[in-house]
């Protein structure tokens, strides 16, 4: 895939968007591993987040071949994303894997939004990155179901299970809603400047 035959708007948008929602989950897993790291469930999570590195890796080297600009809520991301992470972690192995639960799910909802929209544009010019987002969803599915096999759903209490869920959903779509916005802003904002010059 290169510049020359890609939709760049679309392309410039989904990178963006991945790049912000893996690194916020590798801060989310970091969190974790700083309260469980050292617990019976510690491997399980550092196998999750050694996915999530490589997820960040493949999106870090998107980044700078197609010259896209990561969102400026990076610092953001990390204070909150550790913040999750650790915060529904103090709440036990339960806590933490609600929580991987319903960012995983979100994450794999996204990209199954992104797999769509590429198949309908063109599959065989995006194939590349097809590739990329098909694999990364099944690894997020994976880790959605290694959440509920290791008790997600057995918080104790359902106030609490509620807020880890609500909390690691509304982290997973406000990544995404805020870079869409930007991207929209920065496509307008760009059609003015056009508009100004002739």
């Amino acid at each position: 895939m290169t510049l020359d035959n890609v939709n760049r708007a679309a392309v410039d948008r989904i990178i963006r968007v991945d790049h912000a929602g893996e690194y916020g989950a590798n801060r989310i897993y970091a969190g974790q591993m700083a309260v469980l790291g050292r617990t019976s469930v510690g491997p399980v999570i550092q196998k999750m987040w050694d996915q999530e590195k490589d997820h960040l890796k493949k999106f870090n080297e998107l980044m700078v071949a197609f010259r896209v600009r990561p969102t400026i809520l990076m610092p953001f991301w990390n204070v909150v994303g550790f913040a999750l992470g650790a915060g529904t972690a103090l709440l036990g192995k339960e806590g933490a894997m609600a929580c991987t639960v319903a960012v995983e799910e979100s994450i794999a909802h996204h990209y199954n939004n992104q797999i769509r929209t590429l198949m309908e544009k063109d599959p065989e010019k995006y194939e590349e990155l097809l590739q990329v987002i098909r694999k990364f969803r099944d690894e997020e599915l994976e880790h959605h179901d290694i959440g509920l096999e290791h008790d997600a759903q057995l918080v104790g209490d359902l106030p609490l299970l509620f807020a880890c869920g609500t909390l690691g959903t509304l982290f997973g779509r406000g990544v995404r809603g805020f870079c869409v916005l930007r991207s929209r802003f920065h496509c307008n904002h760009q059609r003015k400047q056009t508009k100004t010059v002739l």
